[in-house]
């Protein structure tokens, strides 16, 4: 994706026509290819595909409202044939909103966590790339998107000065960081959620408007009679231009920093679907207040989990009997760290599947683009894979007892492809968890087994004898990598630069976000310095067991 985001595309034409109340029911099926979601606003506008559907969560007594067969006479063609259509969707986004409701916060959502979380993407006027957080609660969202932020601009804008970013390049990265995510959910479509404002009862905004097609078309009422989903995104076509009329059709909150309860926030959202990423940066660049305002983090989430699927997301989480953000607390779950990182939300960190007690317990299946390593590991509370200690590129959600921060460098080679030494290193510690620097004698096979290296038991025989000659029981890590890799090499530089970002101000120097810079060493052995008192340092030795890091300009970054 360019520094415009998007290009411009070109399609075709909306179409419309005309018919009598007497043969509209006709009428709306046979032209449901050719007519639009937003055709009654927008008739005379040139295409590019995005597909857009306004929904609110309403009560569910507002679904089916009883007047739902009985239009005036004389409503046009179009009117009619979008309330047939758009309430089958509407009725299914509702759904999900409320099941998504309830997988976040449970069955209240307590006002003093849900203001902690009620805050815009608002960056810091001392480093113009480093999102702020304004309080504790929302780093699971807001950790994982400057992640991705820094990912582009490593990978991207190689050698460019961070302090040197303007502002708005820096809304564009954010936008960016934003569609990577959606991106990760590999849904066919993308659900964007926003807030509007309510004008009159549901009854009242839904009833077709001659005043004029924008208004009819921003209007209709949730769940009203059926179509299939299938055919409402058929139907459902506007041009670029007609995003920004649609906004206005959809009547968007003009005060959008105004404070408003967790029930009339829910009562608010609306939904616009699209179906290509390359139209959500567009909807983003054109209408960034919705991701700047007081719940522009909140909305992102929701769009994320509403584009994966509500049940898709249920389905990835273990138990969905706790919420995922604690109610007394406010902090976010490891299934909501990892939908943001991976866009799956298992509960685990390890690699693909482990059997815990007969359970088939599910982490992470595939390289993350972002990484992932926590405190947590080294008070034994987890176990973090390979997937997430080696990303595709050198940017790390670090995890506290209590906060989400992040890890970056401009060194590549930090993920460049492992060594054989390196896997076999790495395959021995993975059969060692308790860092001792040994195993068992009778976990060798497996070890050869998962190292692809003979396996027969003969040979494992000889090795065990060979490996273990006082029959003590145990083997020992630097006879085996002495054994079958003798010329051991490693693709890690042995110094290299280390960038940290902690997005709350408290936890900064002077209470201004930036970026901390140092010079980290890796030191020689498998021996590592215990330092209790550094969670940093203890931090990063789950990924790098000998390192030493000397902080530029003194400070110590804070995990917390």
């Amino acid at each position: 994706m360019n520094e415009k985001i998007v290009p411009e595309q070109r399609g075709g034409e909306d179409s419309s026509s005309s018919v009598t109340a007497k043969s509209a029911t006709a009428a709306a099926s046979a032209s449901s290819a050719s007519m639009t979601l937003a055709s009654a606003a927008l008739e005379s506008h040139r295409a590019t595909t995005i597909t857009t559907a306004s929904t609110t969560l309403a009560p569910v007594e507002h679904v089916h409202p009883s007047s739902s067969s009985s239009q005036s006479a004389s409503a046009p063609a179009s009117a009619s044939s979008y309330q047939e259509k758009q309430p089958m969707l509407n009725a299914t986004d509702m759904r999900e909103l409320r099941e998504i409701k309830q997988l976040l916060w449970g069955d209240n959502v307590r006002e003093d966590v849900f203001k902690r979380w009620s805050q815009g993407f608002e960056f810091s006027k001392v480093e113009p790339s480093a999102l702020v957080q304004k309080q504790g609660g929302p780093c699971a969202v807001i950790a994982p998107v400057q992640a991705y932020l820094l990912k582009i601009i490593i990978m991207d804008l190689p050698g460019i000065k961070l302090s040197e970013i303007s502002p708005d390049k820096s809304q564009n990265l954010l936008i960016q960081a934003l569609c990577d995510i959606l991106k990760n959910c590999r849904a066919p479509r993308y659900r964007i959620v926003h807030l509007l404002r309510r004008r009159g009862n549901a009854t009242e905004a839904g009833s077709p408007k001659k005043s004029s097609p924008a208004g009819e078309e921003g209007s209709a009422p949730a769940g009203q009679a059926a179509g299939s989903s299938e055919e409402v995104e058929e139907a459902a076509e506007a041009t670029p231009a007609s995003v920004s009329k649609l906004s206005q059709a959809l009547q968007l909150d003009q005060d959008l920093h105004e404070e408003v309860s967790p029930d009339e926030f829910h009562e608010r959202l609306h939904t616009l679907h699209f179906k290509d990423i390359e139209s959500v940066a567009r909807y983003y660049m054109e209408n960034y207040g919705q991701l700047a305002h007081t719940y522009g983090v909140l909305l992102f989430m929701y769009s994320v989990f509403l584009t994966k699927g509500s049940e898709l997301v249920a389905a990835d989480i273990s138990d969905t009997s706790e919420p995922l953000i604690h109610s007394t607390y406010g902090y976010g779950g490891q299934s909501l760290i990892n939908l943001m990182l991976t866009g799956r939300a298992v509960a685990h960190v390890w690699d693909n599947e482990q059997d815990v007690g007969g359970l088939k317990l599910r982490g992470i299946c595939e390289q993350s683009d972002i990484g992932f390593i926590t405190l947590m590991e080294e008070m034994r509370y987890c176990t973090v894979g390979s997937f997430f200690k080696n990303p595709r590129y050198p940017v790390w959600v670090m995890g506290s007892d209590t906060h989400l921060t992040v890890l970056f460098s401009n060194e590549k080679r930090l993920v460049s492809p492992e060594t054989p030494s390196e896997t076999g290193r790495r395959i021995f510690k993975s059969y060692d968890p308790e860092g001792n620097n040994f195993i068992s004698t009778t976990m060798l096979r497996e070890v050869l087994v998962a190292l692809n290296l003979v396996s027969e038991p003969a040979y494992v025989a000889l090795m065990q004898k060979r490996l273990d000659p006082e029959n003590l029981g145990i083997i020992l890590l630097n006879a085996f990598m002495d054994e079958f890799f003798p010329l051991e090499s490693r693709s890690t530089p042995d110094t290299f630069e280390l960038m940290h970002y902690n997005g709350i101000p408290g936890s900064n120097e002077n209470n201004k976000v930036r970026y901390y810079c140092g010079t980290a060493i890796l030191l020689e052995g498998d021996l590592k310095s215990v330092c209790t008192s550094n969670p940093m340092v203890t931090c990063l030795q789950t990924k790098w067991p000998n390192i030493e890091i000397n902080w530029h300009d003194g400070h110590m970054p804070s995990l917390n």
